[in-house]
């Protein structure tokens, strides 16, 4: 389940921070030594200047501490031809490590749980690391573990 690249959608994701739990998809970025993954949740909420235009694709506004991936709904992400519904965010500073076990633990049954929804496209998951590893608004010890 956990396979770097894959697109995870729980139903509903338990947030580590407690707020309510939603419907989310996940995205799996890096696996360390077996035990942890290093992964995003993207999201609708566009958080990028009104003045910049971006459509599709990596933008660092290292002013503003703002690092994001933009998919757009007509780009094809999965390698089983799947794309996401709306103008999709993934944002540097959002990245966060997550337990294995821990998540194997809540989401047990795929189908119920969680469903994958598809492995990224190579070319498209390497632009996505790309921008993230190069980023100043990405901690450091991410950085890292991208560049792994």
């Amino acid at each position: 389940m956990f396979k770097v690249g894959n697109i995870i959608y729980f139903t509903p994701f338990y947030f580590k921070n407690g707020n309510t739990a939603k419907p989310k998809y996940f995205v799996v970025l890096k696996e360390v030594e077996g035990k942890t993954i290093l992964a995003s949740l993207p999201t609708r909420k566009d958080s990028i200047p009104k003045n910049e235009v971006v459509e599709y694709g990596c933008i660092e506004l290292p002013d503003i501490n703002l690092n994001c991936f933009v998919f757009s709904p007509e780009t094809t992400i999965t390698k089983c031809n799947k794309h996401f519904d709306f103008r999709t965010h993934i944002y540097g500073y959002q990245i966060d490590s997550y337990n294995i076990e821990e998540l194997s633990d809540i989401y047990r049954i795929e189908g119920t749980d969680f469903e994958i929804f598809g492995e990224m496209q190579d070319k498209l998951f390497t632009q996505l690391i790309d921008c993230l590893k190069t980023s100043k608004a990405v901690k450091k010890k991410y950085i890292r573990i991208l560049n792994q």
